[in-house]
């Protein structure tokens, strides 16, 4: 399950991550909860802020997290250590393969398959390690959601590099409308697709520098030196598309994005 992530493993992202869990966790993890002893599988589990979310709503859980980035392992533990100090994970520096023989009750994978080159694949195998009647439940976003006021042709352009950049990187920052086919393909049964739909503007100012500022915009500005080196912007470019953006989260401005959230059963 190998990938580029294209956002890059750094203390800012590190920091993205966090404030995009803690923003939308209702939004993301309203409807899911796992049994007390359920074994729950987290497929990629980054720096810990989605396990944080796992083991506070659904405690007693017999969670395995694993993740191939040993850095970003040493973090999740940290933070899970620091927010639920009385959790019990198996943290395991492995990729899906290495599960071989391994069953679970439930799987859980948020922001993955838009990194991977195969996401069928991945959830193909993902399908192999769970029990008769488990269940998959996978999140995604799609970048071409994003919408926003004042329009701008040179902040949709940066918007543009991110997605350009993780195609070139194998990924699909459009995956959010396939997971429903993506599932299906793969054998799940019972596939419930829906959207998860995220607006901010200067009544919800909670969203606006959780969501608008501290995620979307900080996730953009994380490729910044990627899309210059690629000649899909000049700095000057680059700027003047980033102060377009920030104006979505000015007093006047609205900013709009959708994630998808699919379950799937064997």
């Amino acid at each position: 399950m190998g990938t580029d992530y294209v956002h890059g493993y750094t203390p800012a992202e590190t920091r993205r991550l966090s404030d995009q869990a803690g923003t939308l966790a209702d939004l993301l993890h309203g409807g899911t909860t796992y049994a007390p002893g359920s074994r729950v599988l987290e497929a990629g589990c980054g720096v810990g802020a989605q396990t944080v979310q796992l083991v506070t709503r659904s405690p007693g859980i017999d969670l395995v997290s694993i993740d191939i980035s040993e850095a970003s392992l040493a973090q999740a533990k940290a933070r899970v250590a620091d927010h639920a100090p009385h959790a019990t994970v198996d943290w395991r520096h492995a990729d899906l393969h290495d599960l071989s023989g391994e069953k679970f009750d439930h799987v859980f994978v948020c922001f993955v398959l838009e990194h991977l080159p195969d996401p069928a694949a991945a959830l193909t195998r993902l399908r192999g390690l769970l029990e008769p009647g488990g269940t998959i439940t996978v999140i995604e976003g799609d970048h071409e959601s994003a919408f926003f006021h004042p329009r701008s042709a040179q902040a949709q352009a940066v918007i543009d590099c991110l997605v350009d950049l993780q195609a070139a990187a194998g990924g699909d920052s459009l995956i959010g409308r396939r997971l429903q086919p993506l599932l299906e393909q793969a054998g799940y049964d019972d596939v419930q697709v829906g959207p998860r739909t995220v607006y901010a503007d200067q009544n919800l100012p909670q969203l606006v520098d959780g969501f608008t500022r501290k995620t979307f915009i900080a996730m953009v500005e994380s490729v910044r030196d990627r899309a210059i080196a690629a000649g899909l912007r000049t700095e000057a470019e680059w700027a003047a598309g980033i102060r377009d953006l920030e104006k979505s989260a000015a007093p006047g401005g609205t900013f709009h994005y959708t994630f998808f959230k699919g379950v799937g059963r064997t």
